[in-house]
């Protein structure tokens, strides 16, 4: 078997074989953050009166939310809009009112909690949930972690295929190309007769994929 030249002013092997293979690693991990978003949507014929009322529900809203727990900074406003309303008579276009939606998003971190708040808000006037989302806190960590468990498997890969076709493989890689891709997450809901909404909030998948390129001989 012949083995790589070793250049010690580059620091590197020299050849020209290369061999290229992917890594992937995997941590899947209990959400503790939910971002829920919810608006309180508003109409009326009048429009000073439509805001005034959505002024009404929305403050009812935080305030049931804050006597939960949940404190003012961790509610935001998302959204607030005014779109007025038509009807069509004869050909012409009639204003029949007006529409006024207020969004906000709720930030929790307490997941056994997510569907009281959702009751709460409702029974306060909240008429629309757009959205929940599950993630963590310090999700660099948790990538970190991952992308550490990927090079492994690139490296594991590499030395397997080289073994099998008895080559000499050089553990110090040529380049290192990371994959970016978007960890799946949401919720898992169930509609039930229960007093509470339940919320499931699963696991999250941490993903991290790399491309590693070896040289051999």
């Amino acid at each position: 078997m012949r083995y790589l030249k070793f250049n010690e002013r580059e620091g590197k092997f020299e050849g020209n074989n290369k061999i290229t293979v992917s890594g992937t690693g995997n941590l899947s991990i209990d959400p503790n953050l939910a971002f829920i978003q919810m608006e309180v949507i508003s109409n009326n014929q009048s429009l000073s009166e439509a805001q005034q009322e959505n002024t009404k529900v929305m403050g009812e809203v935080i305030g049931a939310l804050t006597k939960l727990g949940i404190s003012r900074e961790n509610i935001q406003t998302t959204a607030y809009t005014i779109q007025p309303k038509y009807d069509y008579s004869n050909g012409k276009q009639v204003l029949r009112g007006y529409t006024v939606r207020n969004a906000i998003n709720v930030k929790i971190s307490q997941m056994e909690q997510a569907g009281k708040i959702i009751d709460t808000a409702v029974e306060a006037g909240v008429n629309r949930i757009t959205n929940i989302r599950f993630t963590v806190e310090n999700a660099e960590i948790y990538y970190d972690q991952a992308l550490k468990f990927a090079l492994e498997e690139a490296l594991r890969k590499a030395e397997i295929m080289a073994g099998e076709m008895q080559l000499f493989l050089n553990p110090k890689p040529v380049s290192i190309t990371e994959n970016i891709s978007e960890s799946p997450s949401g919720p898992r809901t169930v509609a039930t007769a229960d007093s509470t909404t339940p919320i499931e909030p699963g696991q999250l998948n941490i993903k991290a994929v790399v491309t590693v390129r070896f040289s051999y001989e």
